[in-house]
């Protein structure tokens, strides 16, 4: 019998499109699905087509009243804290060290909320200061997403700087996971003159880091002192240099930067430019939906989300 209610909401990030859960991919889940109204309204998908997949569709507001567990793809909006029940389980990219440190410090551990940070590489949950490792959930499980997230930073970043890179075009793509090939993959269509830096060619890189018209990071790093690019390094770029962190780890990965939007993506400092956006593949959200609802699907909804809670042990 099911007994976990595990509820979607349409996530109200600015700009956020994406639809973590498609109707093709409900099958056998272990938990009983409420789904918010409009929840696939982005790609044309009716709350009829979730209806008949067994789940059950109510308001905003009802969700949240009678899940112990809620998806939000995207951070938690303080529209939506008077909504939150104390000790709720909230799943998705929730980034407790990065971007979602103040819902996590100010309203997560007053609440006793238990929070799944659904994270490619390292996935855990965070209750109360505790962190639980989720082993059951492989490194890289939704790589592709992150693959989508390098092509929708370079790409969005090339257009809103009015750029067509060219052969004489100098291009620097740090590190080679699935973020970094995504970036690559869109730099080297171009023609340009594009080199992935790894681990063991980093020092190569900050020798000849004057030389570079774009610098494209694929880095996350665990605390703020352990900076990829420093201030140091920043002063040494030439005159109009392009940041493109499409990690979008800001003011940790490259010292002093700032999250954009994909609104307003590109921001001017110092003679240098920088494009930050934390949901960049949003705007290829077609795709994007697809690779996460298949992901998610096979690795989180499928089986009882208690399991996520049972990591916890005896911390209350």
């Amino acid at each position: 019998m099911k007994t976990v209610k595990l509820g979607f909401i349409v996530p109200n990030f600015p700009n956020e499109k994406r639809v973590a859960l498609l109707p093709q991919h409900i099958e056998d889940f272990e938990n009983q699905l409420y789904v918010e109204t409009g929840f696939g309204a982005t790609l044309g998908i009716t709350d009829e087509e979730y209806a008949s997949k067994g789940c059950t569709i109510l308001d905003r507001s009802e969700i949240y009243k009678k899940c112990d567990a809620i998806f939000n793809l995207k951070l938690t909006q303080p529209s939506d804290y008077k909504y939150l029940k104390s000790g709720q389980m909230i799943l998705g990219w929730t980034h407790p060290f990065g971007s979602g440190a103040d819902f996590y410090n100010g309203i997560a551990k007053d609440l006793k909320l238990k929070i799944v940070d659904l994270d490619n590489i390292y996935p855990r949950v965070f209750h109360n200061g505790i962190i639980r490792n989720i082993n059951f959930i492989p490194k890289n499980f939704v790589w592709k997403n992150s693959f989508n997230a390098g092509y929708a930073s370079t790409q969005h970043a090339l257009l809103c700087f009015g750029l067509v890179p060219d052969s004489n075009t100098k291009i620097a793509v740090l590190a080679s996971g699935s973020v970094s090939q995504g970036a690559y993959y869109v730099a080297s269509k171009y023609g340009s003159d594009v080199r992935m830096f790894y681990r063991k060619t980093m020092n190569e890189f900050y020798d000849s880091i004057d030389s570079f018209d774009i610098i494209i990071n694929g880095i996350e790093v665990d605390n703020d002192n352990d900076h990829i690019i420093s201030s140091r390094d920043l002063d040494l770029l030439k005159k109009n240099t392009l940041i493109i962190d499409a990690a979008a780890d800001a003011g940790r990965a490259i010292y002093g930067t700032k999250y954009t939007s994909i609104d307003n993506p590109i921001y001017k400092e110092n003679e240098l430019y920088f494009y930050v956006v934390n949901n960049a593949p949003s705007i290829i959200y077609r795709k994007s939906s697809f690779d996460i609802s298949k992901s998610f699907s096979n690795w989180v909804y499928k089986y009882d989300v208690k399991r996520f809670g049972d990591l916890l042990g005896a911390i209350k």
